[in-house]
């Protein structure tokens, strides 16, 4: 865990800072938000920001935005501070921690960032063989890749291979390269220089720079476009990187893990992924199976997710029902292990009683996740639904409308949206941005559109 502090340290704030010491964290203290940015931008990174509430807590969430660095904010401050500390969480913070600090309190937003970058919990033996083979190649500095549908735990398990390796104690940095415009991606990965595009207002350390030494997670890689695969070929075989805009490579020391929800044999037969690379990634191959075929994972993940969201939601742990475990485990799970997290999370809140029935394993809209009607009658109702929906609509329509829904269903997530629809990212996006362009609303990540 590596804790930023922003502020001056004096009296309670360095107590804060103590305490987080003894609780593992390493820790770097800035006196500003400007001191803050640069050491962000030197690569030293950090896990957490805990920033003084008397500094101007929105204007560094700002900043931090529009350099496009992704850290959890909290804000301490005396309880006196009530009306700043309202300011701050309304700006972005996560929480805001009163001084003089409690140990424990500390130790519990510690303990909620680190369980955020995931905790890997099974019980099936399909999913133990991929576990065993993880941490028997983990020692090693072996690029890895892992496959497996969205929602499966890629990033859980190349966790995982971190805290096994040898370089555990050394930085794990990932990126979504789905997540990332085309135009951008060169520099999260790279860095640049200072004026190296318009928006380059400093020297900015990329992924790669800011992971030496340690793990360095490609989540997503076959979205990345074809001309910056060529780049990141020679910085995994050469070890040395350009920044954007720089004038001397830049040796780094890291390990290479990457994910991927495609065939990757079928992307380099499309010409959307460079052979040599794939077979540079492809040292080992963690296939993460999906957990309809995990079924001894699903309970266990279930328990572990309805404790997790009772102690966030502050309302007692209940036990499953017979008929809650039953509906569980007969359900087929399209979206892993992602779906049955949120479906628990609605448990917890719909729950009442001494357990959690099967009335409260709900979808999002409250109907149940299993239908009463056999398999064959589903299918030819729907089927049917949907030939008339069809009628004298052009087929631009249709897909317009089927993408928006499907964007609607994922909540925004245009990865989870292209899995789902077949596309690529890049196709999904050219889409949107069209639909934006003729004035239609398209959902941000975690937004739905206006009924209205």
């Amino acid at each position: 865990m590596r804790l930023l502090i922003v502020g001056t340290l004096g009296g309670q704030l360095t107590t804060a800072t103590k305490i987080a010491m003894q609780r593992g964290a390493q820790v770097t203290q800035s006196d500003d938000i400007e001191g803050a940015l640069k050491v962000l931008r030197s690569g030293r990174g950090a896990d957490l920001l805990m920033v003084d509430v008397g500094l101007d807590i929105a204007s560094l969430l700002n900043k931090l935005q529009a350099e496009r660095v992704h850290v959890p904010v909290v804000a301490c401050g005396v309880e006196t501070d009530a009306q700043a500390a309202v300011s701050a969480i309304r700006a972005g913070a996560k929480e805001y921690i009163p001084l003089p600090p409690d140990p424990e309190l500390i130790a519990a937003v510690l303990a909620a960032v680190s369980q955020d970058q995931g905790d890997l919990i099974y019980r099936d033996d399909a999913m133990a063989s991929v576990v065993r083979l993880a941490e028997q190649i983990a020692p090693s500095d072996a690029s890895v890749l892992i496959t497996g549908e969205s929602g499966t735990g890629k990033e859980v398990i190349a966790r995982h291979v971190h805290r096994c390796s040898n370089r555990s104690n050394k930085p794990f940095i990932s990126i979504n390269c789905a997540a990332i415009p085309e135009h951008l991606l060169e520099s999260e990965l790279f860095g640049h220089e200072k004026g190296a595009f318009t928006g380059a207002v400093a020297r900015r350390v990329g992924k790669f720079e800011e992971a030496d030494g340690g793990t360095l997670l490609l989540d997503e890689i076959s979205e990345m476009d074809v001309r910056l695969q060529a780049k990141l070929l020679r910085a995994i075989q050469e070890r040395v990187i350009d920044r954007v805009g720089g004038t001397r490579p830049v040796p780094v020391n890291i390990r290479i893990l990457a994910t991927s929800n495609r065939d990757l044999g079928e992307a380099v037969r499309e010409g959307s992924f460079r052979e040599d690379l794939l077979f540079r990634l492809n040292v080992v191959n963690l296939k993460l199976p999906p957990l309809r075929d995990r079924p001894a994972d699903v309970l266990e993940l279930a328990r572990f997710f309805v404790e997790h969201y009772a102690k966030i939601n502050g309302v007692p742990a209940l036990p499953l029902s017979v008929e809650a475990r039953q509906a569980l485990t007969v359900n087929p799970w399209q979206g892993n292990v992602r779906e049955l997290e949120n479906t628990m999370h609605r448990a917890v809140l719909l729950a009442h009683g001494d357990e959690i029935g099967a009335e409260a394993i709900l979808m999002p809209d409250g109907s149940p996740i299993q239908n009463s009607r056999g398999p064959a009658e589903r299918a030819a109702q729907a089927a049917e639904a949907v030939s008339r929906s069809f009628v004298g609509r052009t087929v631009a329509d249709v897909e317009r409308d089927l993408i928006l829904d499907t964007l609607d269903h994922c909540l925004g997530n245009r990865t989870h949206a292209a899995k789902i629809l077949g596309i690529s990212i890049r196709t999904l996006r050219n889409k949107l941005n069209q639909y934006t362009d003729e004035g239609l609303q398209v959902p941000g990540p975690g937004e739905v559109r206006s009924a209205y």
